[in-house]
């Protein structure tokens, strides 16, 4: 968490093809959604992480909260790619306070960016297992003019960002309100966006390790454009199994078992690489949200190359959506795409 203050919040994933919008209720016992929307971005309107054209998106913020009535003017919004580091350190037992004083010293030891250019936060896990004279810590840096060019689109669009988070752990949150998990478990979540994939490994419920990997559904869109001739949003619409004659569903089926392929090596790999660095026996379970989880058959590909057991999330799996103006045929068709946002919406201004 790297901003805040007190107040409840609306969710505001900011993507690189679209905006998805989450607005929860806190309940007795859980939570309600109370609005959720998606507002569609041109392709070069975010690239890496770096807003372009932030006068479209000012406008898609401001088009999508008109058309949902939103009237909480408090978002929290997320961050990731090349400008975010997350990276979980060992350093001798300290308080919090102690930390605090000495996090800029700390972090100028992993942090590959001048000290001075970036916004840094950090969370306390416990000991060390195995050496209690450490303990674990997760350090954040985040890229000041990034996180400036965001805060102020969201001023610009007339809203008051209350929290800056991470993508990876919005996941988490997400994953947290909806899936139970064991203590003994391990369980991987990615993200997989239109240009980033978000890994978050999750050991005895908290976070062990996280990694972006960059590539994402906007290859595979460019990919069928080229080799097709047809504009981006036709091969979106291919891309996701929608009618098209039977030379083009050769092509895109094609370009699809290369790219997923290709995608889910490199899940493979970063789920190697930690159990490799932890010294960690196995992943349980791996679970896909964001746009490319809405590909068919997405599941089985990842499942083939990682060799455990893959699911689809479902972001509103422990939420009410009873409320009688949603449209529930299009939040289901949806689900995977809102993990970010969900996870930001549950968001309350004091949390760590």
């Amino acid at each position: 968490m790297l901003f805040s203050k007190k107040g409840n919040v609306v969710g505001l994933d900011i993507g690189s093809s679209s905006i998805k919008l989450v607005e929860l209720a806190e309940m007795k016992g859980g939570y309600q959604l109370r609005n959720f929307g998606i507002a569609p971005l041109p392709p070069e309107g975010i690239v890496d992480g770096a807003l372009m054209d932030s006068v479209t998106i000012v406008d898609s913020i401001k088009g999508l909260a008109s058309a949902l009535r939103i009237k909480s003017k408090d978002v929290v919004i997320s961050v990731s790619g090349h400008s975010v580091i997350v990276k979980k350190i060992n350093i001798p037992e300290m308080t919090e306070d102690q930390l605090e004083e000495s996090i800029q010293w700390e972090a100028e030891r992993y942090i590959p960016f001048d000290i001075n250019d970036v916004n840094i936060d950090f969370q306390i896990l416990g000991s060390t297992e195995g050496n209690e004279e450490l303990m674990d810590v997760i350090l954040v840096a985040a890229k000041k003019d990034i996180i400036n060019d965001y805060l102020s689109v969201i001023h610009e669009a007339r809203f008051n960002p209350v929290i800056v988070d991470i993508d990876s752990f919005a996941l988490e949150n997400m994953f947290e309100a909806n899936y139970p998990v064991a203590q003994d478990e391990v369980i991987a979540l990615a993200n997989m966006g239109a240009s980033v994939t978000n890994i978050n490994i999750l050991k005895r419920g908290v976070s062990s390790f996280t990694r972006d990997i960059f590539t994402g559904g906007n290859a595979i869109t460019e990919e069928i454009q080229r080799q097709l001739n047809v504009d981006f949003d036709e091969a979106e619409s291919m891309k996701l199994g929608n009618r098209m004659d039977e030379a083009s569903q050769k092509v895109v089926r094609e370009v699809l078992d290369s790219a997923l392929n290709s995608l889910a090596t490199e899940i493979a790999k970063s789920l190697d690489f930690f159990r490799s660095a932890s010294a960690q026996e196995k992943v349980d379970k791996l679970f896909l949200s964001g746009g490319c989880a809405k590909i068919n058959g997405i599941e089985n590909v990842v499942e083939q190359q990682a060799g455990i057991p893959v699911e689809i999330a479902n972001p509103f799996k422990e939420i009410d959506c009873s409320k009688r103006d949603l449209d529930v045929d299009y939040l289901k068709e949806m689900e995977p795409i809102m993990a970010v946002s969900v996870g930001l919406a549950l968001r309350r201004v004091g949390d760590k």
